[in-house]
């Protein structure tokens, strides 16, 4: 990995990339990223890109229509943290190091907080500022047959982000669809996020942020993203559970590991 792309600098980007956010309020708050990463480090990620043994099946609720009838699971994921990616070959985990800190850093949750206020302060009053986040990043990949049903995320969730990793612009079609709320219950499309190179979207977590995703098709080889969740982080229990969860996803990281060998 190039030494100019340090964890500061390359924060520093990433920030200045959210900062400048195109901002939209139909259906509901959300952010539109155009180059989240610099050209030359987007590159390194896609080379560093784990291969399918180096995945987990996701698990819980996520899982929920991510099986095939063969049981194939058509999502997996491998969390950015320093103790899931030291299994990955070490260039590799050099990038995805520098990524996951990057992701996980203070800078980036302030100004997510900062430009998703005004969903933050919906849900959480005029104090939201002082809620605090737990950020959890991870690297998913989609394969043919998953699909996402319409749906609000858990209210364990403050904000949700994802940022997008395709080689090229080939599939815009697979991006995630916002979905606006009638009077008479309906839940129609009204936005899509294409799944373009370097791109994303960000919202603050609440009962009407509505999505999904069309089932990918057979045309897509895979569909690689970072999910970045900041959950709730208030309270005891939240904060137990935060962590909690942490290391029993290690744990069960390990085990894959030891099987694999």
């Amino acid at each position: 990995m190039r030494q100019s792309w340090s964890v500061n600098n390359l924060t520093d980007f990433v920030v200045d990339s959210v900062q400048n956010a195109h901002a939209d309020d139909a259906p509901f708050r959300h952010l539109r990223f155009d180059r989240v990463f610099p050209d030359d480090f987007y590159v390194e990620m896609l080379e560093a890109m784990p291969v399918t043994e180096d995945y987990r099946a996701m698990s819980g609720k996520s899982k929920m229509g991510s099986t095939r009838p063969d049981g194939k699971p058509t999502r997996t994921k491998i969390d950015l943290f320093p103790e899931y990616i030291r299994h990955l070959p070490l260039k590799n985990r050099a990038v995805w190091d520098v990524a996951g800190r990057v992701l996980r850093s203070k800078e980036l949750e302030a100004v997510f907080m900062q430009r998703l206020a005004p969903g933050l302060e919906r849900r959480f009053g005029a104090n939201f500022a002082k809620v605090r986040m737990y950020p959890v990043p991870i690297l998913t990949r989609d394969i043919p047959g998953y699909r996402v049903f319409k749906h609000t995320d858990s209210l364990w969730k403050g904000i949700t982000v994802q940022l997008y990793l395709p080689p090229d612009n080939s599939t815009p079609h697979i991006g995630t669809i916002f979905h606006e709320v009638l009077p008479n219950g309906r839940k129609p499309k009204k936005a899509q996020m294409p799944f373009s190179p370097n791109t994303g979207y960000a919202f603050a977590v609440a009962d009407n942020t509505w999505h999904s995703a069309d089932p990918v098709g057979p045309e897509v080889k895979t569909r690689d993203s970072i999910l970045l969740t900041y959950f709730v982080d208030a309270g005891p229990w939240r904060f137990v559970r935060n962590r909690g969860r942490r290391i029993q996803n290690l744990m069960l990281n390990e085990m894959r590991n030891l099987k694999r060998k």
